[in-house]
């Protein structure tokens, strides 16, 4: 078994500024999302669209900012309203606390949501293009805030065969058993297995709504998958039939995914004028 290596959070300490590790893996996701948006803008429909619909850089710029506003609204508020709703309920002002950790995955899919609606409405671009568009961006994103929790020692998983070659100790986690790495395992499977499986996939000119539903059932059956090796939030534990607060959000969303799916129209809207060729 392997002992964690105890990572020291701040990558950079200028004065009385500390630059965290953690803050750098966002800066890593944001980055990442910009460069694979402009690789998205080759891809076909977006490629063809002319007109005053077709995409640009700035889309994806102002799809970035607003999607960093989503994920930080919608993952604080999620994490109050899906995992502490009674506590924030009667501590309203600490929601503003976001210094003090807790975020939610689905809270901020749901934030990155309203925020890709307005930005569609506003520019008169279909709702649906706009969420296949962004879909093949995220999960680069999501695997650099694994690596974040991995540096930061949290999130680890449930107790391991000692074994078990890369069962990892956790000493901040109260016990010197081996414990299952499971920041590696969401790290592997909905980062980079769902990036590999959705970029791949959306290359193509898929059915409007397709690539979305594609991300909703990947991530949803791998987070479901991975949360089987991960400890469940000690202040939850596990929910009823034994899944934990993280099964139980994937569930809508594994559902609404194949209903996406199968719901998907065969011909797609026309968007602009195709290029010649």
């Amino acid at each position: 078994m392997l002992m964690y290596p105890q990572i020291n959070p701040v990558a950079l300490q200028l004065g009385p500024v500390a630059i965290h590790w953690y803050g750098l893996t966002y800066l890593a996701a944001f980055a990442l999302f910009y460069f694979l948006g402009m690789r998205r803008l080759r891809h076909e429909p977006f490629r063809s669209i002319t007109g005053p619909g077709a995409w640009t850089r700035k889309d994806v710029e102002d799809i970035l900012f607003l999607g960093v506003m989503g994920v930080i609204v919608g993952g604080r508020l999620g994490y109050c309203l899906f995992y502490k709703p009674g506590y924030y309920l009667a501590h309203p002002l600490e929601i503003f606390f976001i210094w003090q950790g807790g975020m939610s995955f689905h809270g901020g899919l749901l934030g990155v949501i309203a925020s890709m609606a307005w930005f569609a409405r506003s520019r008169s671009r279909p709702f649906w293009q706009v969420m296949d568009f962004v879909a093949p961006c995220v999960p680069t994103g999501l695997a650099a805030g694994r690596v974040g929790n991995f540096i930061n020692g949290e999130l680890w998983g449930r107790f391991s065969s000692p074994d078990l070659p890369w069962g990892m100790v956790f000493p901040q986690s109260g016990s010197m058993l081996p414990r299952h790495p499971s920041q590696v395992y969401q790290f592997l499977l909905e980062g980079l297995l769902l990036f590999v499986i959705l970029w791949l996939y959306a290359r193509k000119d898929r059915r409007e709504r397709r690539v979305s539903a594609v991300f909703l059932i990947g991530y949803g059956v791998m987070r479901f998958t991975a949360e089987f090796f991960r400890e469940p939030d000690d202040f939850l534990g596990l929910l009823a039939l034994n899944m934990s607060m993280g099964q139980w959000l994937c569930v809508p969303m594994i559902a609404f995914g194949i209903w996406l799916y199968a719901s998907a129209p065969a011909a797609r809207p026309a968007y602009g004028v195709s290029r010649p060729g």
